[in-house]
């Protein structure tokens, strides 16, 4: 490609579809990359439909060179974030780029620009909008398909980030296990112990309260993450829009909650990997992609999984209750997956820091199987 490069400020749906459209130039050649359904990253992007942007603020930018789309970035300002992580760090998302360093560089300029004019002395991201959405900069593990709702790269991202002067914040990884094979022996006897434990209660998602089983269920999340690095909570606005989005896909075998003593304590959301149904879509529902996805969503159970959601109350996390009903939820859920089809699970994102959860994952046998990084720089 060649020609004079421009940095235009998006503006508008027309422009709001072309920043969509800019990773299908960026991996066309990559047979692991899944193109997003353009409706359903225009209800992520646009102010009107994302509660996001009600306590955000947002710019998105295209690259250009000559007429060719060639990269993209966004700036974000989330007044949560602000309050209670750093009131002095914005951030960046939503980037691609081609194999230009030229092209990276004018966009983190840009970016870094706008979070500058608006008070902020410091970036973190890739994040796209947040910490509750798509996380990191994929580093390691390129040769699989992402999962639903996870991000993809190429590799020299990670140099364009690291010349352009960020550094690593912090690492989140994504694990896999393999359902078809049974938790290790002692496991097992943990799982068995905890049904007998009279204290603990576990049962499906009640499909038929469904609003109110989603209103509990991040109650316990927003009190489970509280401390987590990152975590900002969800808001009410936040929770009913992400609960409507999940709806179509969740099952009442794969989403469970414990109830320790009769309350609500821990719970954990399993939800199809759609990215298998998508790939072959090319991000159109339309002629007869809407009808060829409803069929594969409704006629064939999922080869693989992704588990987004999984939380116990604070007050319970370091104790062994805490343990045994994490145990007894992924145990539970993966011999039900299994049941119905289900070969592989990917638990993502987990902190690099997070200590107890990585202890709990390498104990059922599963491992790290992608890296994403989350850099920083001060500007």
């Amino acid at each position: 490609m060649s020609g004079e490069l421009r940095i235009h400020p998006v503006s508008g749906n027309k422009d709001l579809k072309a920043f969509i459209k800019v990773p299908f130039n960026i991996y066309k050649d990559d047979p692991h990359w899944v193109a997003p359904l353009e409706i359903e990253r225009m209800g992520v992007l646009k102010t009107k439909k994302n509660p996001y942007f009600q306590h955000a603020e947002a710019q998105y930018w295209i690259a250009y060179r000559g007429e060719d789309m060639v990269g993209r970035i966004s700036a974000q300002v989330d007044q949560m974030a602000l309050e209670r992580m750093d009131p002095v760090t914005g951030h960046i998302g939503f980037f691609e780029c081609e194999n230009n360093f030229e092209t990276a560089k004018a966009l983190f300029d840009t970016a870094e620009g706008w979070l500058k004019d608006r008070g902020m002395k410091k970036v973190l991201g890739p994040l796209s909008h947040s910490t509750n959405e798509e996380v990191g900069l994929l580093i390691d593990g390129f040769d699989e398909d992402p999962r639903i709702m996870m991000g993809h790269a190429r590799p020299y991202y990670k140099d364009f980030f690291e010349k352009a002067g960020y550094k690593k914040a912090k690492d989140v990884y994504a694990y896999s296990v393999d359902v078809t094979q049974p938790f290790p022996k002692k496991v097992q006897r943990l799982v068995e112990y905890s049904m007998r434990n009279p204290d603990i209660e576990i049962r499906n998602i009640n499909l038929k309260d469904y609003k109110n089983e989603l209103l509990m269920f991040f109650d316990i999340l927003n009190d489970a993450w509280a401390d987590n690095w990152g975590f900002v909570g969800f808001t009410a606005a936040e929770v009913q829009h992400v609960a409507m989005e999940m709806k179509p896909f969740i099952k009442d075998y794969q989403t469970r909650v414990c109830l320790y003593k009769g309350v609500p304590s821990a719970f954990m959301v399993t939800l199809p990997d759609l990215n298998q149904q998508l790939k072959d879509l090319n991000g159109k529902l339309l002629p007869f992609g809407w009808a060829k996805l409803l069929w594969r969503t409704q006629t064939k159970n999922p080869a693989q999984v992704r588990v987004p959601l999984l939380g116990v109350r604070k007050h319970l996390q370091s104790s062994p209750v805490g343990g045994m009903m994490v145990f007894l939820l992924i145990s539970t859920i993966r011999e039900t997956i299994f049941a119905n089809g289900g070969q592989k699970a990917e638990l993502s994102w987990i902190l690099e820091d997070n200590t107890p959860m990585r202890g709990i994952l390498d104990r059922i046998d599963s491992y790290i199987y992608k890296t994403y990084r989350i850099f920083k720089k001060e500007i």
